[in-house]
């Protein structure tokens, strides 16, 4: 190389390290960026102090990071770069051809959980019913990359019906429409579909008739989930959502906000959480109630996220039903159901936040 060439090089890469310094002082900073589902860090307050502990050059670093210029679109060209080198598994989310599929990885409470579900059953005379949802890695195991690793859901399942409670084969369920949209292909929660199966496998472990599918109504078309979020794979089609009850006849109270509307918020259609349009997403405890229910029975159901889709299926069987989020609303499941006689318990989680809940204690309360 000569001296010209070398001088030309230098000169080039300054002036890409220039412009890059300008536009980080020319674009205004970001507080949210919606392709990561994250805040990002803002500039921190210089101290003294921090200076010398450290905590202000790392927390500048972490800045410099997240305000990068035109960060999301770097952060995807350095993902199709390692796809292309045969990368498959992107930050815990493998990339399977059309869709993403979470990994699952084993947790020291996966056992002590189960535990907690025998204990409840012990305590209460209430039916207690468990339905644990395996994610998509285990229904759609053959989309996985070849030798992928997974944490052994039907081995876990196996276990889980011997804790006294119930079974709600929801595996089994979702297995039967496997072949079809059962989980978001960028989202981990299943989608309304599979959540009926859900509901079919509750009715049937009850010995009850499921109210039909009906027809789905599309809510939105343009929806990026978690794993689109996480991953870095940001060139797949989005994701729509589907309805398929009507909602007419049912109320939904948040009690933590003494707030009373219907199955669906549409305002966050408009967001990038639109999963959070069932019932407005992640609440301590909702009460949903309709009074023109197949039944005059009232359900306590102990979950997480994936009962947001469930509740518009479960208003069409039962009058009332309690969604008791143990992560925002600590209390003893079996002293609540008794308290506001409840007449059946169903614990409800999927097996990815089931096996590392600790909050999922309260259960044993």
């Amino acid at each position: 190389m000569t001296k010209t060439s070398q001088r030309v090089t230098a000169a080039v890469f300054c002036l890409f390290l220039a412009g890059f310094g300008l536009l980080h002082i020319i674009l205004p900073d970001r507080n949210f960026s919606p392709v990561e589902n994250r805040n990002l860090r803002q500039m921190p307050e210089f101290t003294w102090s921090a200076l010398a502990d450290g905590s202000y050059t790392a927390a500048l670093e972490t800045y410099l990071s997240d305000q990068f210029p035109l960060r999301d679109g770097w952060m995807g060209l350095k993902t199709r770069y390692e796809y292309l080198l045969g990368k498959r598994e992107f930050h815990g989310v493998y990339f399977c051809g059309d869709r993403l599929i979470s990994k699952l990885e084993d947790d020291s409470r996966s056992e002590q959980n189960l535990a907690c579900v025998r204990q409840l059953t012990e305590k209460t005379d209430i039916p207690v019913y468990l339905g644990l949802i395996p994610t998509a890695a285990e229904i759609w195991k053959d989309y996985l990359p070849e030798g992928a690793d997974s944490f052994d859901q039907t081995a876990y399942l196996a276990r889980a019906q011997e804790t006294g409670a119930v079974w709600v084969d929801i595996a089994g369920a979702l297995a039967e429409r496997r072949d079809e949209a059962v989980f978001y292909r960028t989202d981990h929660h299943w989608t309304s579909l599979g959540a009926y199966c859900g509901y079919t496998a509750l009715l049937e472990a009850m010995g009850e008739t499921p109210a039909p599918l009906g027809t789905a109504r599309r809510a939105a078309d343009d929806f990026y989930g978690t794993l689109y979020s996480t991953s870095g794979v940001h060139w797949l089609q989005p994701d729509s959502i589907e309805r398929y009850v009507s909602g007419e006849g049912v109320t939904v109270e948040n009690v933590s906000s003494e707030e009373t509307h219907g199955l669906y918020v549409d305002s966050f259609l408009a967001e990038k959480d639109k999963y959070a349009s069932f019932l407005g997403g992640n609440m301590p405890l909702y009460i949903v109630r309709n009074e023109n229910a197949a039944a005059s029975k009232k359900l306590l159901v102990v979950r997480d996220s994936y009962s947001d889709s469930l509740a518009p299926f479960l208003s069409q069987t039962f009058s009332e039903i309690h969604l008791l989020d143990l992560r925002y609303y600590r209390t003893s499941a079996a002293q609540y159901a008794e308290e506001n006689d409840m007449d059946m318990i169903f614990v409800c989680y999927s097996v990815e936040n089931f096996i590392k809940d600790t909050d999922a204690a309260m259960l044993a309360q």
